[in-house]
């Protein structure tokens, strides 16, 4: 970490310090909300939660070396602490201030769909150039993006942060503490619509993000989506689209894919043309890899650094990962679902030779047209001529509905149920799609085909 002291996440905090006054200019070894991450020289903030306390591990803290806790009422054993009104609170102001040391480039990500595999792509990119940090695991929302920014170290040179959102106003949360350089929004997708009720409420809250944009900073925005292309830009931005379409700065032709493991593609920029391969599949990965692109340029990186970071790009479990059995081909996608992703990978889906199979359970947090945008997945999945659609769950009932008088299909009402008839579903040979919102869980039907 670099060098924090007590005293300055006092003033950040706006809270009361209670204990040795030697203690505020001690330095941080690291700031966490984790008491089995506590060790020497460590600020703890304890935050209460629904099923834990984390006051309770104060004591366990400061025998781990602890020196300090945040903390919204006094610790039992009356270790150095700073008192605030309210820890999650207090704990962004904090990050802010630690985000604030660093005169790096910022790239801040979010989007309805993609935004984890835009990440995760720029972050392999930039670090050809850069000592690159990056958003690890789930860590985008308003408690895991400030445990991101403590995590950058002196030596870092760059920091690319994923912000996810479900609501308005969490956007502005997040990018208030991030103060990214460069913005990249990767589509308003139909998500979240308990919230934000329909794509302009979608557009609304995610581009909250430009509002916190470094002065002369640039926006990076997908202008094959047509709500992006409407976007407020900040007085003084520069603005980049990318997409497949040729009226985009940044965009790609000629994608061709072994239907296995990667996509080659020819980027097309103001400056020329070059040819890159991404190991990964699907026409909205190319997009991924063109936003990169598009930090990258901006960033100065060369074309060389650029063809290379794409090509050591690996997609992580449960995002369109591809699994080679002994009997069969296997696409996890269940780390989260929405239409937009549904549907981007159903066409990935269509690509491959022999037989086909859908296995798809409920998009969750759609609001009052769920089933009808259910049932759509399912229109669409006759339409591309699957060999065969799985629904499970209550709402993907409309998928089967959809799909069912025009291809095979089936459907369970819980992964329970489908696991029961896995073995007799699946044959050799068979690519096999998994995908759902994350809640229903699907990681485990990935785990049974591997061992179908």
């Amino acid at each position: 970490m670099k060098s924090f002291t007590i005293n300055e996440i006092l003033l950040a905090s706006g809270g009361e310090f209670f204990g040795d006054s030697e203690v505020l200019s001690l330095e941080a070894s690291c700031i966490t909300t984790d008491s089995r991450k506590a060790g020497k020289g460590s600020v703890f903030a304890a935050i209460v939660g629904e099923r834990v306390d984390g006051h309770s591990f104060i004591p366990q803290c400061v025998e781990m070396g602890t020196i300090c806790s945040v903390c919204e009422r006094a610790p039992a054993d009356n270790s150095p602490h700073i008192l605030v009104k309210n820890t999650p609170e207090a704990l962004r102001k904090i990050a802010k201030a630690y985000r604030e040391k660093f005169d790096i480039p910022f790239v801040g990500i979010s989007g309805s769909v993609g935004k984890t595999s835009t990440k995760e792509i720029i972050a392999s990119v930039l670090s050809e150039h850069f000592h690159t940090h990056k958003t690890q695991g789930n860590f985008n929302n308003a408690l895991g993006v400030p445990i991101t920014l403590f995590a950058l170290e002196e030596t870092h040179t760059a920091a690319v942060i994923e912000m996810g959102i479900s609501d308005f106003g969490e956007m502005s949360i997040l990018a208030e503490m991030s103060q990214p350089d460069i913005a990249v929004l990767t589509n308003v997708g139909k998500c979240h619509l308990e919230n934000l009720k329909d794509l302009q409420g979608v557009l609304k809250a995610k581009t909250e993000m430009l509002n916190y944009l470094k002065k002369g900073g640039t926006v990076v925005l997908n202008g094959d989506d047509e709500n992006l292309r409407k976007a407020s830009l900040p007085e003084g931005s520069k603005v980049l689209y990318y997409g497949l379409s040729e009226e985009n700065d940044v965009y790609a032709t000629d994608i061709k894919s072994d239907n296995e493991s990667y996509t080659d593609f020819t980027v097309h920029t103001k400056e020329g043309s070059f040819e890159a391969r991404i190991h990964s599949l699907g026409n909205h990965m190319v997009q991924n890899a063109l936003a990169s692109v598009c930090v990258a340029k901006t960033l100065g990186l060369s074309e060389e650094e650029i063809v290379e970071g794409l090509k050591n790009y690996r997609t992580i479990g449960g995002r369109a990962n591809i699994i080679k059995t002994e009997k069969l081909t296997l696409i996890d996608d269940c780390y989260n679902a929405n239409p937009e992703s549904m549907k981007a990978s159903l066409k990935t889906l269509s690509n491959f030779e022999g037989r086909r199979v859908a296995l798809l359970g409920d998009m969750k947090e759609l609001g009052k047209k769920e089933k009808e945008l259910h049932f759509e997945i399912g229109k669409l999945a006759a339409e591309l001529k699957l060999d065969l659609l799985i629904a499970v769950g209550d709402l993907s009932l409309e998928m089967y509905k959809a799909a069912r008088p025009y291809i095979d299909a089936e459907w369970y009402q819980s992964i329970e149920e489908a696991r029961l008839y896995m073995y007799e579903m699946l044959t050799i040979g068979d690519t096999v799609l998994v995908k759902a919102s994350h809640s229903m869980n699907f990681s485990e039907l990935v785990e049974q085909i591997k061992e179908l």
